[in-house]
């Protein structure tokens, strides 16, 4: 097996453990990140935009329900990233923009500097 692809059976073992570790010991707290990486996965592997997206907004309605702002961020700022590619700059800004001006600290983390970075690159 070859570079990208063997990083990508990997990485789908990967998620396959966690998803079975996730069911068999109903630990929930990583489902909104699981979701997110499965959509990051799906997306390296150039899978239907529909399958991405739905992954995404799994990810977005889990962070959201358990309050997870950081895995709101993160999955935000992947959808941010898709939407722009859509020519959907503004609706892209508005979701980022929200969940961004959120947070009150942590501005030197690398999840809400990239969100930064991608707010200043769309105004």
């Amino acid at each position: 097996m070859r570079g990208h692809a063997r990083r990508t059976a990997e990485a789908r073992a990967h998620l396959g453990a966690a998803r079975a570790h996730r069911a068999g010991y109903g630990e929930n707290y990583l489902a909104a990140e699981i979701d997110l990486l499965e959509a990051l996965l799906l997306q390296s592997e150039q899978a239907a935009a529909d399958e991405v997206e739905g992954y995404l907004a799994s990810a977005l309605i889990i962070a959201r329900r358990q309050e997870a702002r950081l895995l709101e961020l993160r999955t935000i700022t992947t959808l941010a990233r898709i939407m722009v590619a859509r020519d959907a700059c503004h609706k892209a800004v508005d979701l980022l923009a929200a969940i961004y001006g959120w947070f009150t600290e942590g501005f030197d983390t690398p999840d809400l500097k990239e969100a930064k970075a991608l707010l200043d690159e769309l105004r």
